[in-house]
């Protein structure tokens, strides 16, 4: 089932293969970067983070899951939520 993508706000897509791989927890994710449940939702080979807050996160989530060995483009992507509310924007793992 494909993930809504809210405006206004960015997210960060992560493969679920390279989080698992990794051994990245969502405890440890919410806990540092103070998430709620609608702030991280998986759905088969994907993972949502946001939408966030504020574009302050992304910087250091980036840099987070970077440190944790994963790659970015090949493993996560953001996107800005630079888009107008007319347009409905959803993701899917391939």
């Amino acid at each position: 089932m494909p993930l809504p993508v809210p405006a206004g706000f960015p997210t960060l897509f992560v493969r679920r293969e390279a989080f698992e791989k990794n051994a990245l927890t969502r405890v440890e994710i919410d806990a540092r970067f103070n998430l709620t449940d609608a702030e991280f939702r998986v759905e088969a080979g994907l993972i949502a983070i946001g939408p966030l807050p504020s574009d302050d996160m992304i910087i250091p989530l980036i840099e987070y899951l970077e440190n944790k060995g994963l790659t970015y483009f090949d493993d996560f992507f953001e996107l800005s939520g630079n888009w107008p509310e007319w347009l409905r924007v959803v993701a899917v793992a391939s």
